[in-house]
């Protein structure tokens, strides 16, 4: 059935394996060890997630071909904003600047800005399509499901990064007073 290969097609690429791969990017890249494993396992899961979401978005607009006089305005257009943002990324992989260029900051604001985007939108539009399909609860459950562990995981791994981050910048404030303690345990003015 078309209508239910859009769904899952969609569901896994722009639902799941997106997410996935904006988790790996945000926080194995704080572990030095995963340097530079965590770049290309977020490349892939985006690279996998987009090229499953273009087949999923192809079978939308044969859908949409084959159902003359019944449209689904909104989740049609959310989908062709999420494709199209998702084919910029893809290009802006082209042009992103070598890590100590002076427009990396705002290429670094420009990827994460509609990366986060394109995960929201698609969210947002395949509870769309399950309505539209009125699919069983247990599809809707499992999803949420799927996405709550993603949740999860995303927050236990903020703590995580958050721990090793401060940890860091205090191992590095030692290191640069030279480990001298004449600020009674504050941090320098």
């Amino acid at each position: 059935h078309t209508s239910a290969t859009h769904g899952i097609l969609n569901a896994v690429s722009w639902g799941i394996l997106l997410p996935m791969g904006a988790i790996v990017a945000r926080y194995l890249k704080t572990f030095k060890s995963a340097d530079p494993a965590w770049f290309y396992l977020h490349v892939a899961c985006q690279l996998i997630g987009y090229a499953v979401g273009v087949s999923g978005w192809a079978t939308g607009i044969h859908l949409g071909n084959l159902s003359k006089g019944i449209t689904y305005s909104l989740h049609r257009n959310i989908g062709i904003a999420v494709f199209a943002l998702g084919t910029v990324q893809i290009f802006a992989l082209f042009l992103r600047p070598k890590k100590d260029h002076k427009l990396r900051v705002y290429w670094n604001v420009y990827h994460h800005s509609v990366g986060y985007t394109i995960i929201i939108l698609g969210i947002v539009n395949i509870f769309k399509g399950m309505s539209i399909l009125d699919v069983a609860q247990k599809w809707k459950t499992g999803y949420i499901i799927a996405i709550a562990i993603l949740g999860g995981v995303a927050v236990a791994l903020e703590v995580i990064t958050w721990a090793i981050v401060l940890k860091r910048r205090k191992t590095e404030d030692k290191a640069y007073n030279g480990g001298a303690s004449n600020n009674n345990g504050h941090l320098p003015m």
